[in-house]
């Protein structure tokens, strides 16, 4: 509920300022944020999971994190997360016939340090993320990514490995 109420505030607030009242109000509702995060407004977090983001990291506005208490998301430092972007940790098994959508579940996200996520891009449950990755806009991630690789598409599919 703290988080909701948190979402609610943090809306009316001018989406790229005041970022030190966003990551204290965020904090309080048991986020942990690195040093230097900025986290946009018109963003939405739900649920009461663990959520990470590391020191230097950019979330554009109207990213739409889904968080659960069995499966955290991590995000590393340095990182830049597109407009739009949607973590995704539930999902559910398929079911009989009579209701396809199973039991649910949910799988953690971690994100390594210095990745930059395009804009619409949809994270799903299970997924890591490699350090120094780039994520094409509008891809659909639902595998590993492996360090130092450009995803595009959807599904995404690596499209090259990336200079060091």
């Amino acid at each position: 509920m703290i988080r909701h109420i948190c979402n609610i505030i943090l809306w009316f607030l001018p989406p790229t300022r005041m970022f030190r009242l966003r990551n204290l109000m965020l904090r309080a509702t048991g986020i942990q944020l690195g040093s230097d995060v900025r986290f946009c407004g018109r963003s939405w977090i739900y649920g009461r999971g663990l959520l990470k983001v590391g020191s230097d990291t950019w979330i554009s506005p109207g990213a739409v994190i889904f968080t659960h208490v069995e499966a955290q998301i991590s995000v590393g430092n340095c990182c830049d997360i597109g407009p739009g972007v949607e973590f995704i940790t539930g999902g559910h098994m398929i079911g009989p016939h009579g209701r396809r959508a199973g039991v649910g579940n949910a799988k953690s996200i971690f994100v390594g340090n210095g990745v930059w996520i395009g804009a619409k891009s949809i994270i799903l449950g299970g997924v890591t993320i490699g350090s120094g990755s780039i994520i094409a806009a509008g891809s659909l991630v639902r595998s590993d990514v492996p360090e130092n690789s450009l995803v595009a598409g959807v599904p995404g599919v690596i499209k090259r490995t990336l200079d060091l």
